[in-house]
């Protein structure tokens, strides 16, 4: 089965294709189950979920990377510009390994929150358009602002939330409503 008929091509899903073609076919099951359902598999909402596109500009919701690897994955699969709207901590991430991925993909970071010291330490120097905000839908907006046709925004935090009533699925349908409120 060739990548190009998997329903989801990013390289995080091919990995998790693979691994699961390959224990599906160790545990006998057929072939064609198996290709049928890497080409109708649907991504599970809020990670790397592709929420509308507005002038041309793809916002994808990746609430789900509450940490820096998962981070990495969301930027690795970027194809064209990006934004980056990440969530500051009150305690250290070590973002290091994004440098790469910012270096090539990021145009611009948008940070929400108060804590966000190490994300301008690590990413202040790296980008061209760094904004601190208090909420998703400021965040969106300056978004907006700086995106172009043919380029993404991804809301990808790197970080779990410190408000235990704040889950990953709140945020994430907040980004959507944001969006949608443009």
């Amino acid at each position: 089965m060739s990548i190009a008929s998997f329903a989801l091509q990013t390289n995080f899903n091919v990995k998790n294709a693979m691994a699961s073609s390959t224990l599906s076919d160790l545990m006998k099951v057929r072939k064609e189950t198996i290709r049928n359902c890497m080409a109708d598999f649907e991504n599970e909402e809020h990670r790397l979920e592709k929420v509308l596109k507005i002038n041309g500009c793809q916002y994808i919701n990746d609430a789900q990377a509450t940490n820096v690897n998962a981070t990495y994955y969301a930027l690795e699969s970027m194809e064209y510009d990006t934004v980056w709207i990440a969530e500051g901590m009150v305690h250290i991430n070590d973002y290091e390994m994004l440098l790469p991925l910012i270096n090539e993909k990021v145009k611009a970071i948008i940070c929400i929150g108060d804590n966000n010291d190490n994300l301008i330490e690590t990413f202040g120097n790296v980008v061209d358009f760094m904004f601190e905000t208090n909420s998703i839908d400021q965040a969106v907006k300056i978004a907006y602002k700086l995106s172009r046709d043919s380029e993404t925004v991804l809301y990808s935090p790197a970080a779990k939330s410190l408000d235990e009533t704040e889950t990953c699925e709140k945020k994430g349908n907040k980004f959507k409503e944001a969006i949608r409120q443009l």
